[in-house]
Order: C-alpha cells, then sequence, then structure tokens
C-alpha cells in the first residue's frame, strides 16, 4: 500500500507503533506534538490527513485508542534483505558437494500475515530452551491476538513487557517460561504485542 507519506507523518506513525509496543496505548496529541517540536494544531492535521489515508485507526469516543492499521507496513519494516544462496551444508553425515545459484529472501521467511514486523534484542535467559538466547534478537509480527503455544511479547498489568510462550487457562493467562529456574507469570490479562517469528543470532 502506498501511501505517500511526508516526514512527519511517518514519524508520527513509527511514535505511534513505539508507545503501542512499550506501552500499550498511543501517545496523546500533546505527547506527539513535544516530540515532534510542533503544536497540537499542526499534529491533529497530520493525525486526520493519517486516518483519511486508511493509515491509521481510532476507536470513536477512545482515549489513547490510535493504532497503526492492519496490513499498513512502515518503510523501515520493508527494507529488502536478500544474500545469495550457494548450496547445502551438512551438519550430520556429510553430503556431495554442490554449488547453487539461488538467492534466499530473508524478508520471506519472516513474512507477516497481518501487521509489520519489528525486531527486539533479547535480554535474559528465560527462554534458553526454545533457543532464544540472551542477546539473540527477536522478529516479531506485530499483532494484538494470540493462540496457545504462541511466543509472543506480551505487556503486564504493571507495564513491564516480557517473551514468553502464551496459553490461555481457565481463568487466567500463563506466560511460561522456557527455562526450569524461571516461574511461569499467571495474569487475568494482558496486552499481546506482537507473536515471534524468528530469531537472528550474530557470532
Amino acid at each position: 500500500m502506498s501511501l505517500n507519506l511526508t516526514p512527519k507523518q511517518l514519524r508520527i506513525l513509527q511514535l505511534i507503533r513505539q508507545s503501542r509496543l512499550e506501552r500499550g496505548y498511543s501517545p496523546t496529541m500533546q505527547e506527539l506534538a513535544d516530540a515532534l517540536g510542533v503544536s497540537k494544531v499542526t499534529v491533529f492535521e497530520h493525525v486526520e490527513a493519517l486516518l483519511r489515508k486508511g493509515a491509521l485507526t481510532r476507536q470513536p469516543h477512545k482515549a489513547r485508542s490510535l493504532a497503526i492499521a492492519p496490513g499498513v507496513k512502515l518503510p523501515d519494516e520493508e527494507a529488502p534483505l536478500r544474500f545469495p544462496l550457494v548450496g547445502s551444508i551438512a551438519a550430520g553425515r556429510p553430503i556431495e558437494k554442490c554449488e547453487q545459484r539461488d538467492e534466499i529472501d530473508v524478508n520471506s521467511l519472516f513474512e507477516a500475515k497481518s501487521g509489520g514486523l519489528f525486531a527486539l534484542r533479547v535480554e535474559g535467559e528465560s527462554m534458553r530452551d526454545e533457543g532464544i538466547m540472551e542477546g539473540d534478537f527477536i522478529i516479531v509480527e506485530r499483532r494484538d491476538t494470540a493462540r496457545d503455544g504462541d511466543r509472543v511479547v506480551a505487556l503486564l498489568p504493571d507495564g513491564e513487557t516480557t517473551l514468553k510462550t502464551f496459553y490461555r487457562e481457565a481463568d487466567h493467562i500463563r506466560l511460561q517460561p522456557a527455562n526450569p529456574q524461571f516461574e511461569p507469570i499467571r495474569v487475568k490479562e494482558c496486552r499481546v504485542q506482537g507473536v515471534v517469528r524468528g530469531v537472528v543470532r550474530r557470532y
């Protein structure tokens, strides 16, 4: 979807994305104005333009409800990333050497079904046994719903965010770590910020 965004409109979308990820709700008009160094009137005009373009949605009569519309990807979520794919390597029994001339599109590996993608650096070892280590980067699809067994970025009622496996129990949500040294987190409700689509590790 081509939105023909102005630089300030793009920045507003980025600020809304960041706020919803970190806090679970959108910034106020005043917060956007302060971040951009412009007046609230200017921000209001840009927000109305973004709503008309279909880049934003807003729930009527609800404060802090601005959200990036489903299917909208910001330019920093669409940058192509490709590497030459030159063959296969044995991690078990040796295989015959072969050379291919192909290409692997990293974007297609992590293609989002609904919202855009973003990356987070992992801190801590609570998901160690699922191969997600401290210092890794997780590739996350921006979504506000999850199914049992999804690895999610969740915003807890106390304002903290965590990476865990999501399970909805009879009367609560269980956020399950993958390390016996950590206890499950059990909450009545939490805000799903996204679902993990992949892991990137730098050696």
